[in-house]
């Protein structure tokens, strides 16, 4: 995790908050850097953690935790993550042996046509943070990289949309834990589904963290700017959003965070 970020949001893994929504939104760059951060904020601060990983493999995510002082191999063993490859999923369902795919349905199976609607993938995390006897974990925690993957892969909109009503009703509500989606943006394209699902869960939103590419073009010494909406007007319908705006880099091991023009090459 990153700690210039938990400050920002003025988080700690000792003190998570629960009920939460957290949208994670990108734009003309890779939002990615999000998703690892609060992955590895969440297992640091013993939550139980299912993560449906639809756009890389287990592999992948687990070097980047190493580096952030994390391991999901671990994490799986003692049975805090239950971890969902979507990419594997998907070549089980294409090219698999269909008495198999019988008998072990798969979360994903809206791919192959058998269903229109995301069922299976919601019972599935329903199960696996449903508590049980034995847990001595925190709240648990749902972490989707990234939601429009599904669209791409068939599934309608507003079966993206009911998915994550009941998600965050299971989870944020019931369970009293957090979900943290990502989603990929641009205000520019004609994929006009892809923009009604971010818009829609921009409005049931607690926290947005929206992720731009500069739009000056690449620079070496600063990646992106993000900004940090905080839904006050959720709660207090008179009320204004909190947004704050920063530019980051992205290193090796961290992300540091600054006012817009205020980066350090600047000075």
């Amino acid at each position: 995790m990153f700690a210039e970020l938990n400050e920002l949001l003025g988080a700690s893994p000792q003190r998570p908050e629960t009920g939460k929504f957290t949208l994670l939104r990108d734009t003309r760059t890779d939002g990615s850097f999000l998703v690892h951060h609060f992955l590895s904020f969440y297992l640091r601060a013993g939550c139980k953690v299912c993560f449906v990983a639809l756009l890389q493999s287990f592999s992948h995510y687990n070097i980047v935790a190493k580096k952030l002082g994390v391991s999901l191999t671990a994490a799986k063993e003692r049975g805090q993550l239950v971890f969902l490859e979507g990419l594997k999923s998907c070549l089980h369902l294409w090219f698999g042996d269909e008495e198999e795919q019988s008998e072990h349905p798969s979360p994903l199976q809206f791919i192959s046509g058998s269903t229109s609607n995301l069922k299976a993938l919601f019972d599935f995390i329903q199960t696996s943070l449903s508590p049980s006897g034995s847990d001595s974990w925190k709240g648990p925690v749902l972490l989707v990289d990234d939601l429009s993957v599904l669209l791409s892969l068939g599934a309608a909109p507003v079966a993206v949309l009911d998915f994550i009503h009941y998600c965050r009703v299971t989870v944020c509500s019931q369970l009293k834990g957090n979900v943290v989606v990502l989603v990929h943006s641009n205000e520019e394209s004609e994929d006009e589904e892809n923009e009604l699902v971010v818009n829609s869960l921009c409005h049931h939103s607690d926290l947005i963290l929206w992720a731009e590419g500069l739009a000056t073009g690449f620079c070496r010494d600063v990646h992106g700017q993000i900004k940090i909406i905080k839904r006050v007007s959720l709660e207090l319908a008179a009320e204004q959003d909190l947004i704050q705006i920063y530019q980051y880099k992205i290193q090796d091991k961290n992300v540091t965070f600054f006012a817009r023009g205020l980066s350090a090459a600047v000075l």
